[in-house]
């Protein structure tokens, strides 16, 4: 009998299926920084929203579901939080190092951590995140121009929708099956940005190699860590995932170094090791889903 590819990836060690899954997020918003100049940062990010909808509608077929009224405001809510979080993600390392902004981007839920927690950790998290962004911050404007500061207030505006899409997507969770209110939630979001930026997106569409490419961000970035993740929630503990989630700010500027060549100063060294100790320190008691993300 040939194994089912479920029983072969829940045979494969948590921290290796979280590397696959951070290595594949940011693998996939590397791949989207090329396509900036040929579509713009804002259509990449919708059409990755759009592919990556079309792709979760097909695999779990949500209308299969009985669906409340509450249960459709939720799943708007939360779409319209994720796809403005994405697409401004995406105008954000338009402008900066990728490792940079995924950093910086984390104040969301480490401040959604101190807000709702009351222990020693999430304060000292605060505190340690602060410096480690104040020190990101501040290497980014002195190296950089007018496009620098755009990038910043532009990553602070992703995190302030990354700490809104905690707090709705913990709601939606609790009404049922996670991945398929998912499908849902980003189906909404793309519909509310289509008036905005499909009249723009033109190209992609005049181009299956553009369109192609855009689904393979799409199932990087959103897809792969999405599935994955929830089968490494299954086998870690809090504390285990905690230190995992700590990786991803590494992992972005890896692969920002080796892809887009986008080398750290050494005090952007200094200033991603305190994000990631603060958020190691405020993710021991809850589990947020970094992904789906950007």
């Amino acid at each position: 009998m040939i194994p089912r590819p479920g029983h072969l990836v829940g045979r494969v060690p948590a921290p290796a299926l979280f590397v696959v899954s951070g290595l594949s997020q940011y693998l996939g918003a590397a791949l989207a920084v090329g396509l900036f100049a040929r579509l713009g940062a804002a259509q990449v990010g919708w059409l990755r929203l759009v592919a990556a909808a079309a792709v979760l509608l097909a695999w779990r077929r949500p209308w299969r579901a009985r669906w409340s009224g509450a249960d459709l405001r939720a799943a708007a809510a939360f779409g319209l939080t994720l796809a403005t979080m994405n697409i401004v993600f995406y105008l954000a390392i338009a402008r900066l190092p990728l490792g940079t902004a995924v950093a910086i981007e984390f104040i969301g839920p480490v401040a959604v951590a101190a807000i709702t927690g009351r222990g020693w950790r999430e304060r000292a998290g605060i505190a340690l995140a602060a410096v480690g962004v104040v020190l990101l911050a501040g290497v980014t404007l002195s190296l950089g121009g007018p496009e620098a500061t755009q990038g910043l207030v532009l990553i602070l505006l992703a995190a302030a929708c990354w700490a809104g899409y905690i707090l709705l997507g913990r709601r939606m969770a609790l009404r049922g099956d996670g991945v398929t209110r998912l499908s849902v939630a980003m189906a909404v979001g793309a519909l509310a940005w289509a008036p905005v930026l499909a009249p723009r997106s033109g190209a992609a569409f005049a181009d299956p190699g553009l369109l192609l490419a855009v689904l393979g961000i799409a199932v990087l970035s959103s897809v792969v860590p999405y599935a994955l993740e929830q089968v490494v929630l299954r086998k870690v503990s809090a504390a285990t995932f905690a230190v995992l989630l700590a990786m991803l700010p590494a992992t972005a500027a890896v692969i920002g170094a080796v892809v887009l060549r986008q080398w750290p100063h050494p005090l952007d060294v200094v200033g991603l090791v305190l994000v990631s100790a603060a958020i190691a320190l405020t993710s021991v008691r809850r589990r947020p889903r970094p992904a789906g993300q950007d």
